[in-house]
């Protein structure tokens, strides 16, 4: 049903629904430029008939018979809302309602909004503050509201670091076994392999080799980082031959070549005739191998050994310079010579029982080099009677609490 509106000092007639008319006609003529009066049979069913300007009332009344009044009297249905806007009444349910406002509004079910479900394919429908709200199914993706599908259904669908596993996108990695390092990802695929010192099936398990050397076999004597190796193996230079001493490896040249062992063994050259020593801290036969010396300095042997040819001796082995009957004792790694007790005499020449011609107490120290020092006891006499061999025997008294400071 149309309404009607008249301009001016005319009528207009209003529906609650906020329809208005203008320029109508009726049975085919013009009724919107005739004057009328309202009357009981001015307006059609349901409407009113008003007589004024809207403009002379407040914003939230309607010029109704020439009076401002309230439109929402009996404009809207059981449990509705009204609220009045620009002198129109404008009728809602209210929260938790639904409904028909012009009619009637009900208490809303609060899985009604999602029956039947506004969704797309493959989505979850659920009610919040009376609105369906749509999402995605797990493993899917896409707009719910028009459907979602699977996050991949084959590995193009994915990143390049990635596999379509289970219509999801993951990384591949995931098939390495256990103690395995995944080092690339080529074609949406895992690449696995055991870290050092491991080995096994990278995509089941890996396991070390070996914690000690007692557990490698004799080809493969070491153990280092967890896996039994060669000490041998990349340890020499081109054309050079490797030996194991305990588990050390030794580099030579082969008898027909020379050079660097650690670098490069090249054959001899006609002219060359080759002469072989160890390196300076070396010791060995150099036609076979050298092996570093105990020491190159006296103060790396113990105190009663001397460094002698790069190893640890006895300064007194072997040695030649101390005299008839006299005795050698090594002491701050030097060879002493001293005439044992109850004889005196030149250690370096000779020590006389001290029954027969007394020397002096003098007792000498060399060194290797065959410098010595001496330190004398000027005790001399040309026989050895009582008295004598009693000073002789002061005389080493005294030389030997000198030797204790010393």
């Amino acid at each position: 049903m149309n309404g009607i509106l008249i301009q001016g000092q005319r009528y207009r007639n209003y529906y609650a629904r906020d329809y208005l008319g203008r320029d109508l006609y009726e049975h085919g003529r013009s009724i919107s430029d005739n004057l009328v009066t309202c009357g009981p049979h001015t307006c059609g069913v349901g409407a009113h008939c008003i007589h004024g300007n809207n403009s002379e009332c407040r914003g939230h009344q309607s010029c109704v018979n020439q009076h401002c009044i309230d439109p929402c009297a009996g404009a809207c249905g059981v449990n509705a809302n009204c609220d009045v806007r620009n002198h129109i009444p404008v009728c809602s349910c209210p929260p938790g309602y639904t409904g028909n406002p012009f009619s009637s509004c009900r208490i809303a079910d609060p899985e009604e909004a999602c029956h039947p479900s506004p969704c797309g394919a493959n989505t979850k429908c659920h009610v919040a503050n009376n609105q369906a709200v749509c999402t995605c199914l797990p493993g899917y993706r896409g707009s719910p509201l028009t459907g979602c599908h699977h996050e991949c259904e084959s590995d193009g669908e994915c990143g390049a670091q990635q596999s379509c596993r289970d219509f999801k996108c993951v990384s591949p990695c995931s098939d390495c076994g256990v103690n395995a390092d995944c080092e690339t990802v080529a074609a949406h695929r895992a690449i696995c392999k055991c870290p050092r010192g491991y080995h096994g099936d990278p995509y089941r398990i890996c396991s070390a080799e070996c914690t000690s050397d007692s557990e490698c076999p004799s080809y493969k004597p070491a153990c280092i980082y967890n896996a039994c190796v060669d000490p041998c193996v990349n340890a020499c230079g081109t054309n050079a031959e490797c030996h194991l001493r305990g588990l050390t490896p030794v580099c030579s040249c082969p008898r027909n070549m020379t050079g660097d062992p650690f670098s490069y063994c090249r054959p001899f050259e006609a002219p060359e005739r080759p002469v072989c020593t160890c390196p300076a801290g070396y010791i060995g036969n150099a036609l076979v191998s050298c092996e570093r010396g105990d020491c190159e300095l006296d103060s790396q042997c113990p105190d009663n050994l001397a460094c002698v040819g790069y190893r640890c001796l006895d300064p007194c082995l072997g040695n030649t310079q101390c005299g008839s009957g006299a005795v050698c004792m090594a002491r701050r790694h030097i060879a002493v010579c001293t005439c044992p007790n109850g004889r005196n005499g030149d250690a370096l020449v000779n020590c006389y029982d001290t029954q027969s011609v007394v020397a002096t107490g003098r007792y000498y120290r060399f060194k290797r080099d065959g410098n010595y020092t001496s330190q004398p006891e000027d005790v001399k006499v040309p026989e050895a009677p009582a008295a004598v061999v009693t000073e002789v025997k002061e005389a080493e008294t005294q030389t030997k609490a000198e030797e204790k400071k010393e």
